[in-house]
């Protein structure tokens, strides 16, 4: 009888403690729930509410890189003249490099002469080059027609004129009556910057014979000098060098490609 009673007692406290592990076990449960479902919510929650900051426009171009130099006429209707917007960031600067390249034989662009000697001014606000002058008869490239305002009185040809690039990489802008289309027998050209063309529009040039040939006996001449104290054949061989390039450009005895510095 002692024996049963024992049994019945020992069957009692088994069923509570059972009962006690089975509601711990609940409880943790109920415990370790919540964090799973918060995590969840605070996903859902960076997923749909985060805003991206807007991107700054010169971040844009600093990935972009730059533009691409226009090779069809963007504007005009008796000339044949680059894209505005890209004429705009062009202006902002001196470009060389990019002037050899829209001065070759297959640009499409209008190219106009100067009708007398006429102050280099650049209207847009941009760098203009060493050159306070452009001679008459000097080479351009036609970039963007200057109309007159809209509205008001209207006088003849004033307020029309053209913005121009030099052969040197400048832009100028010029009064209507200081331009011609019509070719000259021996046009000129601004002297050409070679140490701002860049080495792979160097290379590229140097490709022609008669360039290189000139470009060696001109440093050879000059020492590597480009300013200051030379000698006198040191101005006739870069004189040389600088027609020869133009002549090569012109006649399409080189072959350019986009220099990789431009707007």
């Amino acid at each position: 009888m002692a024996v049963m009673i024992r049994l019945l007692d020992f069957s009692r406290s088994l069923g509570w403690l059972l009962s006690v592990l089975t509601l711990g076990y609940c409880v943790a449960c109920a415990h370790s729930t919540p964090p799973v479902i918060a995590a969840s919510a605070q996903t859902q929650e960076e997923e749909v509410g985060v805003v991206e900051e807007p991107v700054a426009e010169s971040q844009v171009a600093e990935v972009v890189g730059p533009r691409t130099i226009p090779t069809t006429c963007g504007q005009g209707q008796q000339e044949c003249l680059p894209e505005a917007q890209w004429v705009k960031a062009l202006c902002q600067d001196v470009y060389p490099a990019v002037s050899l390249f829209l001065f070759q034989k297959e640009m499409p662009f209008t190219h106009a002469y100067l009708s007398r000697r006429t102050n280099a001014v650049n209207a847009s606000g941009g760098a203009t080059s060493g050159s306070e002058w452009l001679a008459f008869d000097e080479e351009v490239v036609l970039l963007y027609h200057r109309r007159p305002a809209a509205g008001g009185m209207q006088i003849s040809g004033a307020g029309d004129g053209y913005d121009a690039l030099r052969w040197d990489g400048s832009c100028v802008t010029l009064d209507a009556s200081e331009v011609r289309l019509r070719r000259p027998p021996s046009p000129k050209a601004a002297e050409i910057p070679w140490r701002s063309l860049g080495k792979d529009m160097q290379r590229a040039l140097k490709k022609n014979v008669a360039v290189k040939k000139l470009y060696m006996a001109r440093k050879k001449e000059c020492k590597g000098a480009f300013s200051g104290e030379v000698s006198k054949k040191c101005i006739q061989l870069n004189s040389k060098l600088n027609r020869k390039i133009v002549e090569s450009v012109l006649q399409g005895e080189v072959t350019l490609a986009e220099p990789s510095r431009r707007p």
